[in-house]
């Protein structure tokens, strides 16, 4: 394994510049998901020591939810890290606009992972609107949720303390719902609606990169060897117009949480 993912920072570039990604890699899928579990409780608590909440950003998929129910395993272990669920901010990355009840809601599967076992309380479980709820249609609900954002910020700000986001990536490099030469890859808002999605469902609802890139820490969670080649692409600098996972970075650091079948393509000086 390059480094651990308990570190607290990526190594900051000489000149300044966003700290350099940091590349992790697991040897299995597994083992990837009860690493990277274990690294998320001990951001949050290092988060509430500091400010006395935390806030997380989720993603879904695979490996994103085998996060959170290895999350879920440690609460009930003598772990070294606590975290006080009550006090944890929980937004979401990107979801898709379908009715509340669908399997396929990353909301839905979070809390069947996580939320509801640890008691987050419903006040701080921020979900994106299901195609059911309030609003017909996606850009009213990514407008609700841009706005929901900016009430949680400071004054003057559109943004709130976002102290860890968690993504996936797709095979073709997209993350969260940005998929590559999208209209989403150039939109400057917060929150936006996309539609015609190259992956089933396809309308969505996702955070814009301007949203992505102002988390104190981004951590990508990628497992599979269908994904080595954009894996690859990206951290060699790859055009986020054309691999949208290139594009995302954090303002403290940025992970790249692999197993050794998406590092595959690496070159053997990150790997």
């Amino acid at each position: 394994m390059s480094s651990s993912p308990g570190d607290r920072a990526s190594a900051e570039p000489a000149d300044g510049g966003a700290p350099v990604p940091d590349v992790v890699i697991e040897p299995d899928a597994d083992r990837l998901a009860r690493a990277a579990a274990e690294a998320l409780v001990a951001r949050l608590a290092a988060a509430q020591a500091v400010h006395g909440t935390a806030s997380v950003v989720l993603t879904g998929g695979g490996i994103g939810i085998a996060v959170l129910e290895r999350v879920a395993g440690l609460a009930a272990e003598p772990v070294r890290e606590t975290v006080d669920w009550t006090a944890v901010d929980v937004w979401w990355g990107d979801e898709r606009f379908v009715p509340a009840d669908e399997a396929e809601r990353n909301e839905k599967q979070a809390r069947t992972a996580l939320l509801d076992a640890v008691g987050v309380p419903p006040e701080r479980v921020h979900a994106m609107p299901p195609s059911d709820g309030d609003f017909s249609e996606p850009e009213d609900a990514a407008t609700w949720y841009a706005d929901q954002l900016a009430a949680a910020a400071p004054e003057g700000q559109v943004l709130p303390r976002l102290d860890l986001l968690l993504l996936g990536m797709g095979p073709e490099g997209h993350t969260a719902s940005i998929f590559p030469a999208s209209p989403a890859v150039r939109d400057e808002r917060t929150v936006v609606a996309v539609r015609n999605c190259p992956k089933p469902p396809p309308t969505r609802i996702s955070l814009g990169f301007r949203a992505i890139n102002s988390a104190e820490e981004v951590w990508l969670l990628v497992s599979g060897a269908g994904k080595a080649a954009a894996v690859a692409r990206a951290l060699a600098g790859a055009d986020p117009q054309e691999l949208p996972a290139a594009g995302v970075r954090g303002t403290r650091a940025t992970r790249w949480l692999l197993d050794q079948a998406a590092a595959a393509e690496l070159p053997r000086s990150q790997g």
